[in-house]
């Protein structure tokens, strides 16, 4: 059910500004602080024209000579000043210590030393105060030049960054000319841009000068291509707490890539600019003695699924296919043909590793942080960067049925497919024929409609009960497919490439489409006016672009999708009968037409308009529709006014954006 085409294209690249190294440019220091955060220099300065290596300003050996600042004053060998040409102060101004009092007031931002005096000491993540004025735990920070009396050095450094996978398979290591770490500046010049302030935390980028951005920034779908300012590539959660602290630090907008199948390209930006953090890296998978998995955010479904089972001979319900990242699969719905029997994949998850707004890092359950487990679990790419997901497994089925009728209806026909689909509503909502152990769906286009799903039950009863009611009121199918296999081997089956393998590094597979969504309540299900006008619009409006659509059932008799509402989770969608995806596509060699965007759009309205109370699925993202007609249509006033609170709470300053977001 899923195209893909590949293609080899450039993208559009920002570059970033040098760092400013003159004394000239800088302002001189009103309080006698220097370097560090303020990056006041000491030149011109009435308090003395040496900056000590503590961030003061004065003269003598003191502030002049052993670990003195060159870039913010004059220094001992590299034009200090003599006696005759001390630089004077008035009689009132106190003269200042080359080393400052141990400061006792902790960081709030990750800066440290400078005006402000701040230490580390008791910071969240790392007690070192680097010789750019910025806390941390690794060697960068408590090597050479750290700030002693702002922090801890050496040795003894407090907190520690650990790699995040410790069960990573060896093919998550990243590729040797995937990224590089931009260095640190050689002067001891405080970070200025992003791409500094970056180098000095030694984050793994890329930037568009790199000869495999354009492989990094490509979008999968490719009508919608932007170019992120910088890519991150974490292999460490230090790494992803450092980034997003420098991007609040240069007001510059984040968003995470799992996978990469946003439908509107959000998970690079949705806009040119951002800071995109690439979590491929990130894929580790294990799975304890109660089921629980813990799986690295860069996974992809295929391989998550394929890892859970041959550890454990374990299963969780989620799309089929194998390339999407779980990452905003399982953050924003994330629907399954095993759904209605288990949930979406987000009612799989039970805690959360998450990098949030200020750099802080919270581990997210109901019980711990449980606002932002509401919130994430529906809003993600809004309020964080998920590293670690917990979720609930199941055991894997012994055997699945996976089964499809191709039924020789003509959509022209508006008549017989109206009757046609009714009859499997019907079907669909019958409790003495269906149970939740049954997922379908209707495939379809202007050539061909097929009925078909999963089944955890027997054959014979499939074959005698379930398919036996489904038929009767349908015309005789023109093929079948109905084979009993094993889980991984169904998930392979449905997925369609003949593997669940994807590669961790290298993906690529494109589309160049347009899509919206339907969704239809149980309270108000499909009628004869809405399907008739729906039908009308396909039978008698020209198309301007190949296209396909599916139809799911979500609800129904023991559906577990519905079983829960907005008190557990921010994704809203939780009384659906019906989920209809409208899928237009052409070539990637060619620009995808404005009519084709019209062409969708006006399906979607012939549904929409007619029946009652119809809203859209979360992962089946209409980059068309503004902010507030995505807010309404995705989470309604009710959720999106708790979102907006928590985002105020989380992320007063809007780091996680995107077109669409809260």
């Amino acid at each position: 059910m899923w195209k893909s085409s590949f293609v080899a294209f450039a993208l559009l690249g920002l570059s970033f500004a040098a760092p400013k190294g003159s004394l000239e440019k800088r302002t001189a220091s009103p309080d006698g602080s220097c370097g560090g955060a303020t990056g006041y220099t000491c030149s011109g300065s009435s308090f003395g024209a040496c900056c000590s290596q503590f961030g003061y300003c004065g003269n003598g050996d003191a502030w002049c000579s052993t670990g003195c600042q060159s870039s913010f004053g004059t220094c001992t060998g590299s034009g200090s000043p003599s006696s005759s040409s001390i630089v004077k102060r008035s009689s009132s101004s106190p003269a200042p210590s080359a080393s400052p009092p141990p400061s006792t007031k902790t960081s709030t931002d990750g800066s440290c030393g400078g005006s402000q005096g701040m230490t580390c000491i008791g910071y969240s993540q790392g007690n070192c105060c680097s010789q750019w004025g910025y806390c941390g735990s690794t060697s960068d920070y408590c090597g050479t030049g750290c700030q002693s009396v702002f922090g801890n050095c050496g040795s003894n450094t407090g907190s520690s960054s650990a790699p995040i996978s410790s069960k990573a398979s060896s093919s998550s290591s990243p590729s040797s000319t995937a990224s590089r770490s931009s260095s640190p500046s050689s002067s001891a010049t405080p970070p200025s841009t992003l791409a500094d302030c970056l180098g000095s935390k030694n984050v793994p980028v890329l930037f568009t000068s790199d000869a495999n951005f354009n492989q990094y920034s490509a979008t999968y779908n490719l009508r919608l291509e932007y170019t992120p300012s910088v890519i991150v590539l974490p292999t460490t959660q230090q790494h992803i707490q450092d980034a997003v602290v420098c991007a609040g630090s240069f007001n510059v907008k984040v968003q995470a890539k799992s996978g990469g199948h946003s439908y509107a390209s959000f998970s690079t930006g949705g806009v040119n600019g951002i800071m995109m953090v690439d979590l491929e890296n990130l894929q580790n998978v294990s799975v304890d003695s109660n089921g629980v998995a813990t799986v690295g955010a860069g996974l992809r479904l295929g391989n998550m699924a394929t890892a859970i089972y041959n550890q454990a001979q374990r299963a969780l319900p989620h799309g089929t296919c194998p390339g999407v990242g779980i990452g905003g699969h399982f953050t924003h719905g994330g629907f399954g043909l095993s759904s209605r029997a288990w949930g979406l994949a987000l009612d799989t998850i039970i805690a959360l590793d998450v990098v949030l707004a200020d750099g802080s890092f919270v581990h997210a359950t109901s019980t711990s942080n449980s606002d932002i487990y509401w919130a994430l679990r529906g809003a993600a790419d809004s309020f964080g960067i998920v590293v670690n997901f917990y979720l609930q497994t199941v055991a894997a089925p012994a055997q699945v049925i996976n089964w499809e009728y191709d039924l020789p209806i003509s959509l022209s026909n508006v008549p017989s497919a109206v009757s046609a689909f009714l009859h499997i509503q019907d079907w669909a909502t019958n409790a003495t024929v269906i149970d939740s152990k049954l997922g379908m769906g209707i495939t379809f286009s202007d050539q061909s409609v097929a009925v078909s799903g999963t089944y955890f039950g027997d054959l014979n009863t499939f074959t005698n009960k379930i398919a036996a009611e489904l038929l009767r009121g349908l015309p005789t199918p023109s093929g079948s497919n109905i084979k009993q296999l094993s889980w991984i081997d169904s998930l392979t089956a449905l997925g369609g490439e003949g593997t669940l393998s994807e590669p961790v590094h290298g993906y690529n597979q494109h589309d160049n489409f347009f899509a919206k969504s339907v969704t239809i309540p149980e309270a108000n299900p499909l009628t004869s006016a809405g399907l008739t006008s729906y039908f009308n619009y396909i039978a008698n409006t020209p198309k301007a672009v190949s296209w396909f659509a599916i139809a799911n059932v979500y609800g129904g008799p023991g559906s577990a999708i519905n079983t829960k509402d907005t008190t557990f989770s921010s994704y809203s969608d939780r009384n659906s009968l019906w989920v209809f995806q409208h899928y237009g596509f052409v070539d990637a060699s060619v620009t995808y037409p404005a009519a084709g965007i019209n062409y969708i759009d006006g399906m979607n309205t012939a549904l929409s308009s007619v029946q009652a109370n119809t809203g859209a699925y979360l992962n089946y993202v209409d980059p068309t529709l503004t902010a507030q007609q995505a807010h309404d249509l995705y989470y309604g006033s009710a959720v999106y006014s708790q979102l907006k609170t928590l985002k105020t709470k989380y992320d007063p300053n809007n780091i996680f954006a995107n077109p669409q977001s809260i």
